[in-house]
């Protein structure tokens, strides 16, 4: 068995790779995260994250690599019914702040920060043993406020990066880079699917309070194309990329390959979910300017939570993003599912979620 640690176990992409790996015999898996996770409630803790199946539970410890000792804690783990500390042979470090919205110091604290711990521990073993280190960055890093398509793994990063979270990511990159052992670092684009906390959800609460608006089209006409990842096929290529011997100090994006109308595609999901679909056009010119505006007042008030409209979400989702998927097919493969498939499994738990709501007299 290949022995694998997860961090942000309790997370989105996280929780989902431990799933995976605890049902899978051919690895041993041991997955940390920050949050508390109780076994005993199905669906508990982060949003059902872990706590879906007894194996992911029983392979889930409690540890914030924020904590000045995390590279202390993380050698001291054991798995369920083992005494000796867990070696792993592959750590994927998944654990991030991945907000749209947050200060310099605390994308540092989470992003970089908790890669420097995670590196610290990779580098504890003995030179020869040390773990491979699969990395999960972002395209984010590649984004700007403007369209681009077919974007190259090997692309120059923007002088100035569209939001602090890209801009940590990218810190957190060349940290990785800089390890003695095996790394590879995974860029996926827009990860989307069942327990999505972070994308879906904004943009439908976003629709819900009016806030949504539907962007014209380019100057060129056409569609705004993006590239999206669905979380199986993500989680599917990080399992790959564990002991692809190619895949060795290589950067990856990674996408489904099928770049989609975004718009088009959100509607329809704001649609099974029953949520409003905005009526309301305004150009990206406009939206970015009003981003902008907005951040700058929630600076300088100093105001707590995120702001309705940030420079980033509005990057996200009216330029069009794609990349060139080549290098990934080659050294990982196609993807697990193709993206009519995840788009329609997705929203069948829109659905799901739908008739509950109207079943129980509330809005979805």
């Amino acid at each position: 068995m290949v022995r694998v640690l997860v961090t942000g176990a309790s997370g989105f992409v996280g929780g989902a790779l431990l799933r995976r790996l605890a049902d899978d015999p051919g690895f041993a898996v041991l997955g940390v995260g920050r949050r508390h996770v109780d076994a005993g409630v199905p669906g508990a803790g982060s949003r059902g994250a872990v706590a879906e199946g007894s194996a992911a539970v029983a392979a889930y410890r409690r540890v914030d690599l924020a904590a000045p000792d995390a590279a202390e804690r993380l050698r001291g783990l054991t798995r369920a019914g083992e005494h000796e500390s867990f070696r792993p042979e592959v750590i994927v470090h998944a654990a991030a702040r991945s907000s749209p919205w947050g200060t310099r110091a605390e994308f540092e604290r989470d992003n970089v920060g908790t890669t420097r711990a995670v590196l610290e521990y990779a580098r504890s073993f003995a030179p020869g043993c040390r773990p491979r280190l699969v990395f999960v960055s972002t395209a984010s890093v590649l984004s700007r406020a403007r369209d681009q398509l077919a974007l190259r793994d090997d692309e120059r990063v923007p002088r100035r990066f569209v939001s602090e979270y890209a801009a940590s990511k990218h810190a957190a990159e060349h940290l990785v880079r800089g390890y003695p052992g095996e790394w590879v670092i995974l860029r996926p684009r827009a990860v989307f699917g069942p327990g999505d906390t972070t994308l879906f959800p904004r943009i439908a609460a976003a629709a819900e309070r009016g806030r949504l608006p539907r962007f014209r089209a380019p100057r060129a006409g056409g569609p705004v194309l993006s590239d999206l990842v669905y979380i199986d096929t993500l989680v599917e290529y990080l399992v790959r990329a564990l002991t692809e011997p190619r895949a060795a100090r290589t950067t990856l994006a990674v996408t489904n390959g099928e770049p989609v109308d975004l718009q088009r595609a959100v509607f329809a999901l704001l649609d099974r979910a029953g949520v409003p679909v905005p009526q309301r056009t305004v150009s990206r010119r406009t939206a970015l300017a009003a981003a902008t505006l907005v951040e700058g007042v929630w600076r300088v008030l100093r105001r707590r939570g995120e702001p309705p409209i940030t420079r980033y979400s509005v990057i996200v989702y009216a330029f069009a993003k794609t990349f060139d998927a080549e290098r990934c097919r080659e050294l990982l493969g196609e993807p697990l599912v193709p993206m009519a498939e995840g788009l329609e499994r997705f929203a069948r738990t829109l659905d799901g979620a739908r008739a509950r709501a109207e079943r129980d007299g509330m809005r979805p």
